[in-house]
């Protein structure tokens, strides 16, 4: 009998093909992001086993304290950053992360290619796009983006890989997914990391090549540790 993780992603790996299928589309264009925020590494260990490589985490510091060992176990790991980025942590973000997806922000971009020059590293960004205009969350306002776009290239020499979204809880997000599929369309950017474990066959269908699913696969996060001190 399978551990139970691995069904789950078994059966989500099974969704996301039907759901290409459904829309035309070749199950290869679509990367998983599996979110493993608050996850040990032993609930990760099925899946890392299975042969997946693409995770997410939201918080760099519990990254750094689970990731570097995963990695040297298990060659091609591709570690995305989905969650806010501050300034301060931006140098640990560049040595760990191969895939920044929240850049929201000019200082954070002049941060990020300060750091990047430094460490002689390239991980691949993405913009953050608040595509219901929510105060709580982060990103860019959709009417924004170009405009920071050209900002980070001219003056920093960034280039993006895609844009990325959270949409509104409430709210049906086809809409949003279509939105951000727009702008990536006008900016010029092939890569589109929208829909998570509710939405990700409605991203599919709107065009997602990266969707960022957690609960689905390894079922309801354990609470986070209350900070020490």
């Amino acid at each position: 009998m399978s551990h139970p993780v691995l069904s789950a992603y078994r059966s989500v790996r099974a969704d996301m093909a039907e759901a290409c299928r459904r829309a035309g589309r070749d199950p290869g264009d679509v990367a998983l992001v599996a979110v493993t925020k608050t996850h040990d590494a032993d609930a990760i260990l099925p899946v890392l086993e299975e042969g997946h490589r693409i995770y997410g985490e939201n918080r760099v510091q519990e990254a750094k304290g689970k990731w570097p060992a995963l990695k040297e176990r298990f060659p091609g790991i591709e570690l995305h950053l989905i969650g806010p980025l501050q300034t301060n942590k931006v140098a640990e973000a560049v040595a760990l992360f191969d895939v920044i997806q929240t850049v929201d922000r000019p200082r954070l971009a002049a941060a990020l290619a300060k750091e990047m020059a430094r460490q002689n590293k390239s991980p691949k960004l993405l913009v953050q796009v608040n595509t219901g205009l929510e105060p709580q969350k982060a990103g860019l306002a959709p009417d924004q983006v170009a405009g920071f776009i050209a900002a980070s290239a001219r003056e920093h020499g960034l280039t993006f890989a895609g844009l990325m979204c959270i949409p509104p809880v409430d709210e049906d997000p086809a809409p949003h997914f279509r939105m951000l599929a727009n702008l990536a369309k006008a900016n010029g950017l092939a890569g589109l990391s929208m829909g998570m474990s509710s939405d990700y066959a409605v991203a599919i269908a709107e065009g997602a090549t990266a969707v960022r699913v957690g609960s689905a696969i390894f079922g309801a996060r354990p609470p986070l540790a209350p900070a020490q001190g």
